[in-house]
């Protein structure tokens, strides 16, 4: 199993709406809105690393209010 998370930056407004959303996510573990460069933190597993970035792909940035993201796989 591979985990990852993924730092979200939203539109204005929009941080709990985006959370809410994701959490609906398939293989979201976690999701959580947090004060600093990004919005929100999101945790996912899949099993394998292609698994986790397709669905940062397919299903957190089509999100709407969804603009940057920064995906970062655990290695441990």
């Amino acid at each position: 199993m591979v985990y990852a998370f993924v730092m979200i930056d939203v539109a204005t407004g929009m941080p709990d709406a985006v959370c809410e959303s994701v959490r609906g996510v398939e293989d979201v573990v976690e999701a959580h809105v947090i004060a600093g460069d990004f919005d929100v933190v999101v945790e996912l597993e899949g099993e394998n690393p292609h698994d986790v970035l397709s669905t940062v792909t397919a299903s957190v940035r089509s999100l709407e209010g969804v603009g940057t993201t920064r995906t970062y796989v655990c290695i441990d």
